[in-house]
């Protein structure tokens, strides 16, 4: 025992300082990733999944092929330049009697229907109407004569595009954009074209609403950082009083506030200024107005943070070398405060981007944001293919304008502002 006890203290001593160093290491790395592996699970499963499962969403298209199978395999060969030979037709109608019978039509038409309006109808009215299998060689007499529409090429590339199983139909469709019978990529007809505008409506509220929360927020900011603590912290309270209230609230209030006989248009009245109430909600406005006093916290914590580093000496500093309050702060302050200015105005502009309860409640049918379609498709008419397109080109479009932001902030933060 008394051997083995040496064997072992002298083993010990035998590793090399760098070996067991390296074994430290490791050990100090395992249970810092053990701290933080609950956290790391934890976004795994409600940031990232979600996130793939949206995109996955928008190209997933296996509907028409688990459905019609029989069709898609007999469509594989075909150029889609004439209609297809009989195989085709035959295995169209044995696919519509299996579909009838198993109950999955339905899931079918509703995929069809969203590229070619009227398919519901084409679909279910041949499942109707056709009560046993046609004879050989006249599955294309028994279809045309069921509905004329089988007799139609765009009819077959409408299934044929719809083979699955991924499909560039939701993100074209939200880009206003679809596939002609030859395969090419042409703009959506003007009827069926609504989403860039609804996009570029969104951008346009995000953007509004970003600024006026800028030229609201920065001077409550500035004059956060330059009161004494006890006044700062007094006025801070109301600067986070609506983070303790609900979303909900603040938007009916504003609703009452707006409304045509509310308490702005008749203080307006009182006063003799107007003459007849204004239309302050359920416009472009009243949306604005709410949204920015919601956001209008987000802007201000980044801007605060960042003005309380900013050191009095700088603009002491500046004065005593002679120059004016104003070029002090455009040169000196203003520079210093890019950081949070950056912050504060990505923050605002991404929560607006995804906003849904405030336009909906307060805006008009043409102030309706991305968000208010993306809802629709969701809960509503259950295409759920198109609400992850929007989804993933909403979130494309962010990332991308996120990047550029920070490259802009970034070189400002780079030169300091001292060259502008």
């Amino acid at each position: 025992m008394t051997d083995a006890l040496l064997t072992g203290a002298d083993a010990s001593t035998e590793v090399p300082l760098k070996r067991r160093l390296r074994r430290a290491e490791r050990a100090r790395q395992v249970k810092a990733l053990a701290l933080v592996l609950p956290l790391l699970v934890f976004l795994l499963f409600t940031f990232a999944g979600p996130i793939a499962g949206m995109l996955w969403r928008a190209v997933d298209d296996r509907e028409v092929r688990l459905v019609l199978p029989q069709t898609i395999a007999a469509l594989a060969s075909w150029d889609g330049r004439d209609l297809p030979d009989e195989k085709a037709y035959a295995a169209l109608a044995g696919d519509i009697m299996a579909a009838r019978a198993s109950g999955t039509i339905a899931i079918a038409a509703k995929r069809l229907n969203y590229a070619l309006n009227g398919f519901r109808t084409i679909l279910t009215t041949t499942a109707r109407n056709l009560k046993t299998a046609p004879e050989p060689g006249t599955a294309k007499e028994t279809l045309g004569k069921i509905n004329p529409a089988w007799r139609e090429r765009a009819t077959w590339t409408t299934i044929k595009d719809a083979s699955g199983p991924v499909t560039g139909f939701y993100l074209l469709s939200a880009l206003d954009l679809t596939r002609n019978a030859d395969g090419g990529i042409i703009a959506a007809p003007p009827d069926q074209a609504i989403y860039r505008d609804v996009f570029v409506r969104t951008f346009l509220i995000s953007l509004s609403v970003t600024a006026l929360c800028l030229i609201l927020g920065f001077p409550v900011a500035y004059l956060l950082a330059a009161l004494p603590p006890g006044r700062s912290n007094l006025l801070m309270i109301f600067v986070l009083l609506p983070f303790w209230t609900s979303l909900l609230v603040r938007t009916c209030a504003w609703i009452v506030l707006l409304q045509g006989k509310g308490v702005v248009n008749d203080s307006l009245l009182w006063l003799g200024i107007i003459d007849a109430p204004l239309r302050l909600i359920y416009n472009r406005f009243g949306v604005c107005v709410a949204m920015t006093h919601v956001l209008l916290p987000f802007m201000i914590l980044p801007l605060y943070s960042s003005m309380k580093a900013i050191s009095p000496a700088y603009m002491r500093a500046a004065a005593s070398l002679g120059a004016p309050p104003l070029t002090a702060f455009l040169r000196i302050y203003l520079p210093q405060t890019l950081p949070g200015i950056g912050a504060g105005s990505l923050l605002v502009f991404i929560l607006a981007l995804g906003y849904y309860i405030t336009p909906a409640l307060v805006g008009g049918a043409a102030d309706q944001m991305i968000s208010y379609f993306i809802a629709l498709y969701t809960t509503e008419t259950a295409n759920w293919g198109l609400a992850s397109a929007l989804g993933a080109v909403l979130l494309l479009a962010t990332i991308l304008l996120a990047l550029v932001y920070g490259k802009l902030v970034q070189g400002q933060q780079v030169t300091g502002g001292m060259k502008n």
